[in-house]
């Protein structure tokens, strides 16, 4: 979806190319939907028939619930018959599920679940949140055509991102997309007309119309059902409590991914179940590693980032120099797209070690992944000086920032040094 709603943005600029004629043309969503479901298919299939199957994997499709520390009941859908499996070691790998709060009329509001299977494309759509997972749709239903309202009920978005990645997108957002974004904003009611039209009511009475209203406001642990108690297993709200080595407080049980509540990303799971599978298998002591993990916004424009924030940087390290550049990258400065990129380093002043990478820019997730190595196997900012730019590209910035845009002493802000 993400591909799919950039292709429009790619045609306004053609023309300042010298490409006369392009137009956006039509999207057809339900033909996006019934590509998208084959490949959906096509990837469920490598992984069943080739990539479990090869690895000598049973696969069972049935539900469980642990019965004892070494027993889970398996309720097999297709038989409707339970059975007993005991092992050794026991792992709850089952994820998240998306929060939606209890207001009037939250009945009619869809998750990030159930987008992907609408029937039809929404012609009006409101986003609830202020997480990347609100930021990413919001941005690709306005990319496919549709009218985007996103509603926030803080006054930033990306919270615990920087400071001014968040900033620069809000400024890209507001200059450079259709999405109304209205912060300070929380919906208390919705309701649905006879003609299928909802409208959502915030808690200031506005009203909204639309087609469809997508809640994006956090996800909880699908802890239902699964017996943990049974187990003696301990929870914190929907989620359970590991250690380093994903092991509950339980010494046969473990749990990996979004069920533990450390950092929900899909690549973060699989190296948690990687490490345990090594530590409980392959005789290597590997604890997980949640320091320097990089990750994207796959907003437009995109927002890659590794290492510590400007903020949490100089609360951790006291004395950082911060390396920043906003500028117009030649892709758009050539057909006069007032579109614009940030790049920023963030170093550890004592050690020169650079702890923060964070960049906005058109592919920044595939840029930051190469940074995201240097940066894990604790390159300095000379390193970086050292590293010949590729000319002429975006990513070149990362090697050529010179000079500090400023700096915190003691953890306090200060444009120059004495």
């Amino acid at each position: 979806m993400v591909f799919a709603s950039r292709y429009p943005g790619e045609i306004k600029e053609m023309e300042g190319y010298g490409w006369k004629g392009a137009t956006e043309g039509t999207f057809d969503w339900k033909v996006f939907l019934e590509n998208k479901n084959q490949e959906i298919t096509r990837l469920n299939n490598v992984y069943q028939n080739f990539v479990l199957k090869n690895a000598g994997v049973e696969v069972i499709e049935a539900t469980g619930s642990l019965a004892s520390p070494n027993s889970v009941s398996v309720h097999t859908t297709a038989t409707g018959e339970t059975s007993l499996v005991t092992a050794k070691n026991i792992l709850v790998a089952v994820g998240g599920w998306p929060f939606k709060p209890d207001i009037p009329g939250i009945e009619h509001a869809i998750t990030s679940n159930e987008i992907f299977y609408l029937e039809e494309q929404p012609k009006r759509i409101v986003v609830v949140g202020g997480g990347f997972i609100a930021l990413e749709f919001a941005s690709i239903m306005d990319g496919l055509g549709s009218d985007v309202t996103l509603m926030y009920r803080g006054d930033l978005f990306l919270r615990g991102f920087d400071g001014d990645m968040r900033n620069h997108l809000k400024e890209e957002m507001e200059n450079n997309s259709g999405i109304d974004v209205k912060f300070n904003t929380d919906p208390k009611e919705i309701s649905k007309k006879d003609d299928g039209t909802l409208v959502v009511v915030d808690r200031d009475g506005n009203e909204l119309e639309c087609d469809a209203i997508l809640y994006a406001t956090g996800r909880k642990g699908k802890i239902d059902g699964l017996g943990l108690d049974k187990a003696g297993v301990t929870t914190k709200g929907t989620f359970i409590p590991v250690d380093d080595y994903s092991q509950t407080n339980v010494p046969s049980v473990y749990a990996v991914g979004d069920i533990t509540d450390r950092i929900a990303l899909t690549p973060v799971a699989l190296m948690e179940g990687h490490r345990l599978s090594d530590t409980l298998f392959g005789g290597k002591d590997r604890p997980v590693d949640h320091e320097y993990v990089a990750s994207t916004v796959f907003t437009t424009p995109e927002i890659g980032t590794v290492g510590y924030s400007e903020e949490d940087a100089a609360a951790k390290f006291g004395d950082i120099d911060v390396y920043k550049n906003r500028f117009r990258a030649m892709k758009h400065s050539f057909p006069k797209s007032e579109t614009y990129s940030l790049f920023k380093i963030i170093v550890d002043s004592k050690t020169q070690r650079v702890v923060g990478c964070h960049v906005a820019t058109d592919g920044a997730g595939e840029m930051v992944q190469g940074v995201a190595i240097a940066i894990k196997m604790g390159a300095t900012k000379e390193d970086f000086d050292n590293t010949i730019g590729i000319h002429p590209t975006s990513a070149e910035e990362l090697v050529t920032m010179r000079t500090p845009s400023y700096y915190y002493r003691g953890g306090a802000k200060t444009d120059t040094l004495e």
